[in-house]
C-alpha cells in the first residue's frame, strides 16, 4: 500500500459505525422485555381486579335481568347450540372452518 493509501484507510475508518457486543445488547433488550412484561402483568392484574368489583357490584342486579331475558332466549340458543353442532360435525371438526375463519 501507498502512503496516500494509509491515509484514505485512517480516514474511512473514522466514519464506520462503533463495534457491536451481541451478548451485551441481548441482555439490555431481556431486561427491557422482562420490564415491560412486568407492567403489562400489573395494568391487567389491576384491570382484572377492577372488573372483578364491579362485576361483584352489579351482580344482584344484572342476575334477575339475565334470569328474566334467558327465560325467553333459552329455546333460541339451544337453537344456535344444534345449528353450530351440526356444522362442526359436517366441517370436520374444524372450529375455523366451522366459523367461516379460513382453513
Amino acid at each position: 500500500m501507498t502512503q496516500a493509501d494509509d491515509r484514505l484507510k485512517v480516514l474511512f475508518a473514522q466514519d464506520e459505525p462503533p463495534a457491536r457486543d451481541a451478548a451485551f445488547s441481548t441482555a439490555v433488550m431481556e431486561q427491557v422485555m422482562r420490564r415491560r412484561f412486568r407492567e403489562d402483568v400489573a395494568v391487567l392484574s389491576g384491570v382484572s381486579v377492577v372488573g372483578a368489583g364491579a362485576m361483584w357490584f352489579v351482580w344482584p342486579t344484572l342476575q334477575t335481568a339475565l334470569v328474566a331475558v334467558s327465560q325467553g332466549l333459552a329455546p333460541a340458543l339451544g337453537a344456535v347450540v344444534l345449528a353450530f353442532c351440526a356444522t362442526m360435525i359436517l366441517s370436520g371438526g374444524r372450529p375455523a372452518a366451522a366459523l367461516g375463519l379460513g382453513s
